[in-house]
């Protein structure tokens, strides 16, 4: 064959295959653009937060947007779903979170025993976020259900446990079990009992069927549903390489699911609060590894301080080097106070100096903030206050929620927001132009 011929041939393939992708692309976004401009159902909780704030120049803002048409919006994220009130991971918990406006829908990555993808928060969590208690797939569990244990007093010696592995089980057998609320009740000393516990300010009204998904099963929902993709490769309960499945395997097993799905690398946010699985798609999958995000799960670590920069490793210029573009710490890491007000924290400061983008989590995940709002508040309720300042506390009410989130957004300019009810972050960013 002459060797102009094979060239010219060789150079309309390239034209064909770049007229593909161009076409999958477009007409992805051309696609989640029209879901973009669907109207949204927000209910009555973000009117709620607003009413309760002080009074202040904020506060008019929000609610001068009441009337307004409300979109979805990328920087509302739905965390595991819509998990203030729908089991998290399923395919309800997802369509609420949809409806109430996030662009973007987190599948947490876990394997089963046959090594296949599925969505759960822990690996070993289905004894409190499903029904397999109840079921036959029970006594495979890794540890049986055992009940509390008290003294002739009545005084707990031992709280009822139970672990149960999505690495039990086959996909098949993980797929015929139901969602419910992540709880559980220490004092059981019934099945039954143990699967309640779910905390007053939650709900079981819509706990009694949850459908759950594999990842390969929530791609294809979010891509229905019009919403990008940010699933977190989940730190693996058991030992690895299991059967053979190394980390990297694993690590590249979430890649090529989208890569299968002919989903763009700019529509997914992949995740890891390991800094060796960042770094993996870094060398490997560059075209996803653009907007990997790295997982700052160090405040577990006692030698780290999140306020002294010298207990950072890697440190922000480190990951910058390492061609890490997004980090995501709790969002108490990234706020303080100072003049009974509440600032961007050292770490966010630094964090952004570098040219680091941040996205943060979890707001709408503390109950009723009248109590300080637990640990995603720490460093503005007292629990974890900065040595240096004089003011512990400054979190009281509700509507505090978009307080923080207004510093979060203007001040620290995240990107995004991880929320269990997603309207709350929907709300504000139509609000304030946030697309």
């Amino acid at each position: 064959m002459p060797r102009l011929l094979i060239i010219g041939m060789a150079a309309a393939i390239l034209v064909l295959l770049a007229t593909n992708w161009a076409y999958k692309n477009t007409g992805y976004d051309m696609y989640l653009h029209e879901k973009e401009e669907e109207s949204v159902q927000l209910g009555p909780r973000p009117f709620y937060l607003i009413n309760k704030m002080n009074e202040s120049s904020l506060k008019q803002k929000l609610e001068g947007c009441k009337t307004s048409k409300f979109k979805r919006v990328d920087f509302s994220i739905g965390h595991r779903g819509a998990s203030l009130q729908f089991p998290e991971h399923t395919q309800e918990s997802y369509e609420a979170a949809a409806k109430m406006g996030a662009g973007i829908l987190e599948c947490d990555v876990n394997f089963t025993k046959d090594k296949e993808l599925v969505c759960r928060h822990s690996q070993c969590d289905l004894q409190t976020t499903t029904n397999i208690l109840e079921t036959e797939l029970a006594n495979r569990c890794s540890q049986p259900f055992q009940t509390a244990v008290f003294d002739a007093d009545g005084n707990m010696l031992s709280p009822a446990t139970a672990q149960c592995c999505t690495s039990d089980i086959t996909i098949a057998e993980f797929k015929t079990l139901k969602g419910k609320m992540d709880a559980f009740n220490p004092s059981a000393l019934t099945v039954e009992e143990y699967m309640g516990g779910t905390p007053g300010w939650r709900t079981d009204l819509y706990a009694s069927n949850g459908t759950l998904l594999t990842h390969k099963e929530s791609i294809t929902l979010f891509l229905k549903l019009g919403t990008k993709m940010i699933p977190e490769l989940k730190t693996p309960s058991v030992s690895m390489p299991f059967d053979d499945f190394s980390q990297q395997d694993y690590a590249q097993k979430i890649i090529d699911e989208y890569k299968e799905a002919d989903i763009p690398a700019s529509k997914v946010w992949v995740q890891s609060s390991d800094i060796k699985d960042i770094l993996y798609w870094i060398q490997n999958e560059p075209e996803f590894a653009s907007q990997a995000v790295y997982l700052d799960g160090r405040y577990d670590d006692p030698d780290f301080d999140h306020r002294n920069p010298a207990t950072w490793s890697p440190s922000m210029d480190k990951l910058i080097a390492d061609n890490v573009q997004i980090i995501a710490p709790p969002m108490w890491m990234l706020l303080d106070i100072e003049d009974e007000k509440i600032i961007p924290s050292l770490y966010a400061n630094k964090a952004r100096e570098v040219g680091l983008d941040i996205i943060t989590w979890t707001l709408e995940r503390s109950g009723p903030l009248v109590k300080g709002g637990g640990w995603y508040y720490q460093t503005l309720n007292g629990d974890n206050p900065d040595p240096m300042s004089l003011e512990n506390s400054i979190i009281n009410n509700d509507g505090n929620t978009f307080e923080a989130l207004h510093v979060l957004a203007q001040d620290i300019g995240i990107l995004g927001i991880f929320s269990d009810w997603p309207a709350t972050v929907t709300y504000y960013a139509n609000c304030m132009g946030i697309k």
